[in-house]
C-alpha cells in the first residue's frame, strides 16, 4: 500500500483522524513476528510501485537501523538493493561495515566545520534547535517569536496559549537574551554561539536528495515513530509508503520498536558495527547493545543533555583524542573576538559536564529537560 498526495484532496475528517491514529497504536502493538512481515510487505510493495512508475530504489544507510533495513531488503526482494550514505560522517567502525556492503559513498555538500562557524551547533533537539535559530535572529517582530517565548500565539493562533508550541522555560532563559522583554519572569541571556537545525540538511539531506534526482531513485529510510519528534509525526500522519509534492519514501520500519530493531538485527545476523558494541539480553529480557545505544556526526549534539555519561563526546576522547580536543576546543572561531571555541563552550552554556574524566569525576554533570 503507498499513499499518494494529491493537490486539493480531500480533508482528513476527525473521525477518520481518530480511526488512524487508533490503527496506527494497533500496529505499533503488533507482535515482534507480525512487524517483520508487515515490513517485508512494504518493502515489495514500494519496489513494486517504483518499478511500475519508472523509478529506481536504494536504501539511504546510516547506523544501525539502515544497515539492519538494507540487510532485510535484500534478503525480501532476493537481490542486491543498493545503499548509498554520507559515509564520511560516520563512526570508522560504520564505515568499514559500510564498505563490506558495498554501500555507495557520497559527498557533503559542506564540511563539518562550516556547517558549525555559519550555520550554528545543533543542541537540544532538531525541533527546539530550529526555535532556538529564530530567537538569536535580532529585530523579528513575527508573532511567532511571542509565541516561542511565551506560548501566546497571538491572532494567527486565534489569541490561545500553546504550552506545546514555546520553548520550554530553561532554554528560553538560556537562549531568549534578544527577546528578554517578553520574559520578564526570567533572566534570559544571549548565547555566545549559533544555534541551528540545519546541520543535516547540508551534509546528509540535500547531497542525498541531489543523488536521488540524478539517480531517479525513491528511497527506503531506516525511520520509526518511537523515535519520537518531527518523525513520529510525519510516519504518523502518512503511513510506511508515501509518495507526496516534494518527497517520495519508504519507511518499512514505522512501527518498530527498538527492541524490535535489535531482534531483527540478530536475526538476520547483521554485522553490528563496533561503536555499538555487542547486542545483549539483560536478566529481564531488554535488548541493548554494550556501547553506544545511538550514533550520528562526531559532532552532533542533538539529546546530548538527556544522555548519562560516559556521552558520545566522552567515547570520542577515548577513541580518538586529537579529534576530540579540536571539536572542544577549536573547531570553530569567534568573529567578536578571534578567539578558538568549540563543543566546550556549547556543553558549558547547557550544563553537560565534559572536561573532565566520567569515570573519575562527573560532578557539574545534570540534565536540564
Amino acid at each position: 500500500m503507498v499513499k499518494v498526495w494529491q493537490p486539493g484532496g480531500h480533508k482528513e475528517t476527525r473521525d477518520e483522524k481518530l480511526y488512524r491514529l487508533q490503527t496506527n497504536a494497533q500496529r505499533i502493538a503488533l507482535p515482534y513476528g507480525a512487524k517483520v512481515n508487515m515490513a517485508q510487505r512494504r518493502i515489495r510493495e514500494w519496489a513494486d510501485f517504483c518499478w511500475d512508475n519508472g523509478k529506481n530504489y536504494a536504501v539511504s544507510v546510516g547506523g544501525l537501523d539502515s544497515i539492519t533495513l538494507l540487510a532485510l531488503c535484500r534478503k525480501t526482494l532476493h537481490e542486491d538493493v543498493p545503499g548509498i550514505s554520507v559515509s564520511v560522517l560516520e563512526d570508522k567502525s560504520i564505515q568499514r561495515v559500510h564498505r563490506e556492503m558495498g554501500v555507495i559513498p557520497i559527498k557533503p555538500l559542506k564540511s563539518k566545520v562550516q556547517v558549525l562557524q555559519e550555520d550554528g551547533f545543533p543542541v537540544v533537539s532538531k525541533l527546539a534547535a530550529a526555535k532556538i535559530a529564530r530567537l538569536q535572529t535580532p529585530g523579528d517582530d513575527s508573532p511567532i517569536i511571542r509565541a516561542y517565548m511565551t506560548g501566546d500565539m497571538g491572532a494567527w493562533g486565534g489569541f490561545g496559549h500553546n504550552d506545546r508550541f514555546k520553548l520550554p522555560d530553561r532554554w528560553v532563559e538560556l537562549f531568549g537574551g534578544l527577546y528578554a522583554e517578553m520574559r520578564p519572569d526570567l533572566k534570559c541571556k544571549v548565547a555566545p554561539f549559533k544555534v541551528s537545525d540545519q546541520c543535516c540538511y547540508w551534509l546528509k539531506e540535500l547531497p542525498a536528495q541531489q543523488y536521488q534526482q540524478e539517480h531517479n531513485i525513491w528511497p527506503f529510510l531506516g525511520l520509526m515513530q518511537s523515535e519520537g519528534g518531527r518523525r513520529q509525526y510525519s510516519l504518523r500522519a502518512h503511513g510506511c509508503n508515501y509518495v507526496g509534492e516534494t518527497t517520495a519514501r519508504s519507511c518499512p520500519f514505522n512501527y518498530f520498536t527498538r527492541q524490535d530493531l535489535l531482534q531483527l538485527a540478530l536475526d538476520l545476523g547483521v554485522h553490528v558495527p563496533d561503536i555499538y558494541g555487542e547486542i545483549v539480553m539483560d536478566p529481564d529480557g531488554t535488548l541493548r547493545t554494550t556501547k553506544a545505544q545511538r550514533t550520528g556526526c562526531s559532532m552532533c549534539g542533538f539529546g546530548i543533555h538527556l544522555d548519562s555519561r560516559p556521552h558520545h563526546f566522552d567515547l570520542l576522547r577515548e577513541q580518538n583524542p586529537k579529534e576530540w580536543e579540536f571539536w572542544m576546543y577549536r573547531c570553530c572561531t569567534d568573529p567578536a573576538t578571534g578567539e578558538k571555541y568549540g563543543w566546550g563552550r556549547v556543553l558549558d552554556w547547557i550544563g553537560v559536564g565534559w572536561e573532565n574524566r566520567p569515570d573519575t569525576d562527573c560532578v557539574g554533570q545534570y540534565s536540564l529537560f
